[in-house]
């Protein structure tokens, strides 16, 4: 049996609990504590008062031993013998000593791995460190492990270096994608990574999340609130008719539209204004000036339908923005065959698809920059970024294809091709 180690408190309990209870021997308080005979004699021998409770209740004599009780007076203890008793627990005093030393050095040592994000993996890997120098047993039970657990750990260790490994073949392969496009998340760079792959080398999106946060690769993230309306309570007055219905079952049947400012260094600013199809997310048109007249958005919905051939049957949705609710606007959209919607004043929840791109297209090409630091840079950056989203940027809408690829993919399938 392992020796265990009692505080002084518990032995002089256990001696008052001895001399305390009427009639009781040495043999059954010890069998009730569960110790040995010997040990609870030596308690006694060291914090006993040298009075012992009889039967009776009477006080007694420690030594003094009632008949029947089974216990013989015991002899007095020789210079000799106390020497050697002594000596012993001396040496027992020095074992708990050293042991203890020892097993605060290695809690010590083993206090560096318990930061290292998994604690139940650090004590894993700190036995394994450790078990030259002390015995796996000993340290399992220290670190609060079992040891069936830690073997199965280290029985699995081939596994986990060749997930490891193949964890940084992944992680080069997004570096290279995010390389080019610091934009890009785990969604999208996984429809990258799985584009033309064959089955067996197709990953999952939440690998490579995983891969992406434990490798530091994030997506360009920002948040950032600009409001752009100006509305113009006298202008033309149109009805809602997307209702935030930002769908269409067809290409070239749903528009959105939108006018935002573009930031230049020198406190002035260029204004981007959109035509975007709801089928495929697609940008049919934009224009860039730097004023908001009401030709900055008809060239925007021109550009729109040179790239169609044609608008006709088709809804333009916008804001209550002033160059929306002109006239003018107003009779361009008449003779290209547009009709008109506008969400409520006020609520940017009734073009929010419009709003989207905006916030996209700021965060991803100004990133941790305020403003372009001037008109022709702004143009350059702008006009590659709009040209890229159609042709390359997958978008979640079209299942992470680009607008262009998901409409070209997809019309085969539509009513319209039968």
């Amino acid at each position: 049996m392992a020796r265990r180690n009692y505080s002084e408190e518990f032995c002089r309990q256990a001696v008052d609990l001895y001399e305390s209870t009427p009639g009781a021997s040495l043999k059954s308080i010890a069998a009730d504590l569960g110790v040995e005979r010997a040990t609870l004699r030596r308690w006694v021998d060291l914090y006993g008062t040298g009075k012992k409770t009889a039967a009776d209740g009477t006080p007694a004599a420690r030594r003094m031993s009632s008949p029947g009780s089974g216990e013989s007076q015991p002899l007095p203890e020789t210079a000799e013998q106390k020497i050697a008793r002594l000596e012993a627990e001396n040496a027992a005093l020095r074992a708990d000593k050293t042991k203890l030393t020892t097993e605060r050095e290695i809690l010590r040592q083993a206090a560096k791995y318990f930061g290292r994000g998994d604690e139940l993996v650090s004590r894993f890997q700190f036995v394994a460190d450790h078990s030259s120098t002390y015995p796996v047993k000993r340290l399992c039970k220290l670190v609060e492990i079992e040891r069936s657990s830690y073997y199965a750990w280290v029985k699995a260790a081939p596994a986990r270096e060749a997930r490891a490994a193949a964890d940084a073949a992944l992680a080069d392969r997004i570096r290279k994608i995010h390389t080019d496009d610091n934009t890009c998340g785990a969604p999208r760079i996984t429809a990258e990574l799985n584009d033309g792959a064959p089955a067996d080398r197709r990953v999952n999106h939440k690998r490579v999340a995983r891969v992406m946060r434990v490798n530091g690769i994030v997506g360009y993230r920002r948040r950032r609130k600009v409001r752009t309306t100006i509305p113009e309570p006298a202008g033309h007055k149109v009805p809602d008719l997307l209702n935030r219905d930002f769908t269409a079952p067809a290409p070239n049947q749903r528009y959105v539209g939108d006018i935002t400012y573009l930031p230049l260094a020198d406190g002035n600013n260029l204004y981007l204004a959109t035509v975007i199809d709801c089928y495929s997310r697609r940008l049919a048109g934009w224009s860039i000036a730097n004023h908001m007249r009401t030709e900055l958005v008809e060239n925007a919905l021109k550009a729109a339908q040179a790239t169609r051939g044609s608008l006709t049957g088709a809804i333009f949705h916008s804001d209550h923005g002033s160059v929306y609710t002109s006239k003018d606007y107003a009779r361009l959209c008449a003779e290209l065959g547009v009709t008109q919607s506008m969400g409520a004043v006020g609520t940017s929840a009734d073009n929010s698809l419009a709003e989207s791109f905006n916030a996209t297209l700021k965060r991803e090409v100004l990133q941790d920059h305020n403003t372009w630091p001037d008109q022709t840079t702004c143009h350059r950056t702008v006009f590659h970024w709009l040209a890229r989203y159609n042709t390359r940027r997958r978008h979640s809408w079209c299942h992470y294809q680009p607008p262009a690829t998901y409409e070209t993919n997809t019309a085969a399938t539509l009513p319209s091709a039968a």
